[in-house]
C-alpha cells in the first residue's frame, strides 16, 4: 500500500478511450505503440511506478482533450512479448486531478496532478449499505443477454460488493462519457447507483447523451 505522502506531483498520463481504472481494482493493458513503450520503460524507472489512466474527449475545435479527472495505477505485472510489446497490469492507487498538463520532448503526455480530495481511495475498501444485490443482478442478467454478454453468475452472488461494482464498471461496455461518470462518482453507492442507471437506461434503447445532459 502507497502513503499519500509517496504521490508524485507529476506523473504520465495515457489517455485510452473506454478504459476505465478504479481504485483497488485492477487493469490488463497491451502496449504497442512506441510512444506508450517508452512511458512504460520510464515508469519502470520511477520509485512509485505510476500511470495515469485518463479519458480523452473531443474539444471544440475536434483536437483531443483530457478530462480533469483520472485514477493513477502501479505496475505490479508485466511480461514482453516476441515482438517487442508489453502486456502490463497496473493495480488502481488513487483517483487525481489534472492542474495542467506538462510541455517538453517526452512522446508521451504527462500532467501536474494534485491528490487533494480522494485521500479515501487509498484506504480500507469501501462499503454500500443500501445495495440489493438480488435485484442488482436481476437487472444485470436482463443486460448481459441483451448483449450477448457471459459470466459466472454464481461468482458474482458472492463477490465481495466494492469488487462486484468497480470491475462491472469498468467492464461493461459503455461509452467513455459514461465510463467518466462511473470514474467521478463520489462513494461507492453513487457508482453502484450510476451503474444501475445506465443499465436500465440501455435496456430502453436510450443514449448515454441523454443520461449525462
Amino acid at each position: 500500500m502507497m502513503n499519500p505522502a509517496d504521490l508524485p506531483d507529476t506523473i504520465p498520463v495515457f489517455p485510452l478511450p473506454g478504459a476505465l481504472l478504479l481504485p483497488r481494482a485492477r487493469l490488463p493493458l497491451h502496449l504497442f505503440e512506441p510512444r506508450y513503450l517508452q512511458m512504460f520503460e520510464d515508469v519502470l524507472k520511477t520509485p512509485h511506478r505510476l500511470i495515469g489512466m485518463v479519458q480523452p474527449h473531443k474539444g471544440p475545435k475536434g483536437e483531443e482533450q483530457l478530462h480533469a479527472i483520472g485514477c493513477a495505477g502501479r505496475i505490479t505485472q508485466f511480461s514482453e512479448t516476441e515482438d517487442g510489446r508489453y502486456m502490463i497490469t497496473l493495480a488502481g492507487i488513487s483517483r487525481f486531478r489534472i492542474t495542467q498538463e506538462v510541455t517538453g520532448f517526452s512522446p508521451y503526455r504527462k500532467a501536474e496532478v494534485s491528490w487533494a480530495g480522494f485521500e479515501r481511495d487509498m484506504g480500507a475498501s469501501e462499503k454500500d449499505e443500501k445495495f440489493d444485490r438480488d435485484a442488482f443482478l436481476a437487472v444485470l442478467k436482463r443486460f448481459f443477454d441483451a448483449h450477448d454478454l457471459q459470466t459466472d453468475w454464481e461468482s458474482l452472488k458472492d463477490a465481495e460488493t466494492e469488487l462486484l461494482i468497480n470491475s462491472l464498471s469498468m467492464l461493461c461496455p459503455f461509452d467513455p462519457e459514461e465510463k467518466q461518470a462511473l470514474l467521478e462518482a463520489p462513494s461507492l453507492g453513487t457508482r453502484r447507483e450510476t451503474l444501475t442507471t445506465l443499465i436500465e437506461f440501455s435496456l430502453r434503447g436510450g443514449s448515454s447523451e441523454e443520461i449525462l445532459q
